[in-house]
C-alpha cells in the first residue's frame, strides 16, 4: 500500500462518522483532498451535508466536486471537523499548517462539535516537532515578532531556524494575507507552554499546535486504518 492509498483508506474510515444532514468542516491538504473525493460521491448519490472549507484550496475542490458549501458566518456551529494533520502525538496533539491554513484550520475545530483528524503512520511521532511549526505572522512588524519567538524559544530550551516561509512571488501568503515563519525545533517536550506563550506574542497571530482540539484520529497503515485515542 503507498502514501496514497493509506490516506484514502483513513479518509474512508472517516467518511463512515458522516451523517445525513450534518454541517461538516472541511480540512486542507492531501489527506483531506482524499476525504473531498469520497464526500463528493456521497452528496451525487444523495448524502445530504453542507460544508465549511478551511482553505480556498479546498472550496475550489469542494465546488467541482458537487459539495455544497456555506461561510462559518452562515454556519457557526457544526456537528463535525474533519482534517488531516503533519504531525499527531499520543496524546493527540497536533502541528497542523503545512499547507498554511492554520488559522482557517483551527477556526473551524473549535467551531465544530468533534474533529476527526486523518492521516497515515507516518505522521504518528513520540514527541511532537520533527515536522517544522507553522506560526502564522502579522505583515507587520515581522523582524519584532520572530525576535520575540526566538527569545521566547530560548527560555524554553528550544533551539533550531525561524524560517520566513517563501513562494515564487516572495513570501508566503495565506488566505487571510498573513506570513508564516516556519520553526525547525526539532522536538517540543512541552507543547502546552510552547502554545499559552506564542500566544502571547502580539504579532503571531496564529500557531500551529492543535491541542485538545482532536476527538480521535484515523491512521492508515499498510494493515488498515486504526482509531488513535488519546492517553
Amino acid at each position: 500500500m503507498d502514501a496514497r492509498e493509506m490516506k484514502v483508506k483513513a479518509a474512508e474510515a472517516a467518511l463512515q462518522y458522516v451523517e445525513d444532514g450534518m454541517r461538516l468542516g472541511i480540512g486542507t491538504g492531501s489527506t483531506a483532498e482524499e476525504f473531498v473525493r469520497l464526500l463528493g460521491e456521497k452528496v451525487a448519490e444523495g448524502l445530504k451535508v453542507e460544508g465549511v472549507p478551511t482553505s480556498e484550496r479546498t472550496a475550489r475542490l469542494c465546488l467541482e466536486l458537487g459539495v455544497p458549501l456555506r461561510s462559518l458566518d452562515e454556519l457557526p456551529e457544526l456537528d463535525l471537523a474533519i482534517d488531516g494533520a503533519d504531525e499527531v502525538d499520543a496524546g493527540l496533539r497536533l502541528i497542523k499548517g503545512g499547507g498554511g491554513a492554520l488559522l482557517r484550520e483551527k477556526i473551524v475545530a473549535s467551531a465544530s462539535a468533534r474533529m476527526i483528524v486523518i492521516a497515515d503512520e507516518s505522521k504518528v511521532v513520540e514527541t511532537l516537532g520533527r515536522f517544522p511549526l507553522p506560526i502564522e505572522i502579522n505583515a507587520f512588524g515581522m523582524a519584532t515578532t520572530r525576535i520575540a519567538i526566538e527569545r521566547l524559544a530560548s527560555r524554553l530550551g528550544l533551539t533550531g531556524d525561524i524560517k520566513l516561509r517563501k513562494s515564487e512571488d516572495g513570501a508566503f501568503t495565506t488566505d487571510g494575507g498573513h506570513h508564516i515563519y516556519d520553526a525547525f525545533f526539532g522536538r517540543i517536550p512541552d507543547a502546552e507552554a510552547l502554545s499559552n506563550q506564542l500566544n502571547s506574542i502580539p504579532g503571531v497571530v496564529e500557531h500551529g499546535l492543535f491541542i485538545n482540539m482532536a476527538s480521535f484520529a484515523i491512521i492508515a497503515g499498510p494493515a488498515g486504518a486504526r482509531t488513535l485515542k488519546a492517553n
